[in-house]
């Protein structure tokens, strides 16, 4: 396999899981970021963020001499000899107005670097961009010596490291074969397939991937919510579509709805992409729409739950990030919840094991607690938001001594109902006929 010289822009999770993976493959690489603290504290070996593996794969290739933290594009990008064979795109591209992807980051690292990029250099676009934004990057950088290249990443939060070192597959996109296959070969070392196509299709790959996602987690809280009307049980429905090999198992858990960094972002960014195409994607417009109507179906639910009304009713929420595993609060569903519940008049305090305090412009809506047994206090109703592991193992003998009301909304069917039962708690889950309180014949 050939060593080689790569910069990475951006020290997010995907550039820092991307930087860091990379270097575990043997190749020399040199992450930046426009943050001169974050930048610190990654030389040290310390990870910021909470994505399993990455702290060791830092450090490791920190005391290898591969993997370099440095402040700002052109520095990372280098000269002479050690000047960046391939530069890595990684800065953020958030939603921006009407839903298009903010291609600002993209646009300023593009202007920085221009001029300082080696002849023969490839740059690679990772961060999810609307289709066109390689023309649009090579037009910026006006170098006919540098190709620009689509590598869109497939990693989910919780789980990046794993997801890099062991990929379904690499999509690798660029009119220019011989950029492509360098690319790829950077991979080699994984055996994955290569999917090596023009840079348009390759952009559309990545949203095209996260949209069906969308719409199969819509699909199955559309199913849920039929399930609660006919008497039938999600579980049973979808355990038996889940090895149906055309379907699979995965996403088909119902929810308090889809959120997070990407699938917000990528549905609407992909709206937009269809708007500027005169396509009138409906199926995933309808996918968006059911999201928003099981976030309002949940909070129907806890309202019934407390007697029909929230105004002054205090709510215990369990789980505030997007989904377990993670620290990401961004777009999370249950933060979207909890707002709901705020204008409704609800008195809201929240526990989550990553979050142990207050997140300004975050948890605006809520008390954040630090001890689930605080979060159940005087609590009319305990919701489960997020699918925390350990919520099973909480001693829910002492939360029905502490709460007003015995009843669990469980939003993610985490719980094992006959426990909660023993103790005295009502379980109502999504998609399933509510676990009624055990009595004695």
């Amino acid at each position: 396999m050939f060593v080689r010289r790569i910069a990475v822009i951006g020290s997010g999770y995907v550039g820092l899981t991307t930087g860091a993976c990379l270097a575990s493959l043997g190749h020399r690489v040199v992450c930046a970021d426009v943050d001169a603290s974050k930048v610190a504290q990654l030389a040290a070996g310390k990870v910021p963020i909470l994505e399993p593996g990455l702290p060791e794969l830092v450090v490791e290739g920190l005391a290898a001499g591969r993997l370099q933290f440095v402040v700002g594009a052109a520095t990372a990008v280098g000269q002479g000899p050690d000047a960046a064979e391939v530069v890595f795109l990684c800065v953020p591209t958030p939603m921006g107005a009407g839903g298009a992807a903010d291609l600002s980051a993209v646009e300023t690292v593009a202007a920085e670097v221009r001029s300082l990029l080696p002849a023969g250099c490839v740059v690679v676009n990772k961060s999810t961009v609307p289709v066109g934004t390689a023309a649009r990057t090579a037009q910026l950088l006006d170098r006919p010596d540098v190709a620009v290249v689509s590598n869109p990443e497939f990693l989910r939060e919780g789980s990046a490291v794993e997801d890099f070192l062991n990929p379904d597959r690499i999509v690798v996109g660029c009119d220019a074969q011989d950029a492509a296959e360098r690319v790829a070969a950077l991979y080699a070392r994984l055996g994955a397939p290569a999917v090596l196509t023009d840079a348009a299709s390759a952009e559309l790959v990545k949203y095209a991937a996260n949209c069906f996602l969308a719409m199969k987690l819509s699909y199955v809280n559309a199913v849920a919510e039929l399930c609660e009307r006919v008497g039938a049980d999600v579980l049973d429905v979808t355990e038996g579509i889940g090895y149906d090999r055309r379907i699979g198992q995965s996403f088909l858990q119902p929810g308090p709805g889809w959120g997070g960094s990407c699938l917000p972002k990528d549905t609407h960014a992909l709206l937009q992409v269809c708007s500027a195409a005169d396509f009138d994607f409906s199926l995933l417009r309808a996918s968006m729409d059911t999201n928003t109507r099981q976030q309002h179906r949940m909070v129907d639910k806890i309202r019934e739950a407390v007697g029909g009304s929230l105004a002054g009713q205090r709510v215990g929420l369990l789980g505030l990030t997007f989904k377990a595993g993670t620290d990401d609060l961004r777009d999370s569903p249950a933060l979207t919840v909890a707002a709901l519940l705020a204008t409704e008049g609800a008195d809201l305090i929240g526990y989550d094991p990553e979050v142990p305090a207050a997140v300004p412009g975050m948890t605006d809506d809520l008390q954040v607690s630090d001890d689930p047994l605080k979060v159940a206090s005087g609590a009319a109703a305990l919701v489960v938001l997020t699918e925390w592991p350990e919520f099973r193992l909480l001693d829910w003998g002492r939360l029905a001594e502490l709460v007003e009301r015995r009843i669990v909304i469980d939003t993610r069917n985490l719980l094992d109902a006959d426990v909660l039962r023993r103790v005295g708690f009502e379980v109502r889950g999504v998609g399933r006929r509510p676990s009624q309180v055990l009595t004695s014949s």
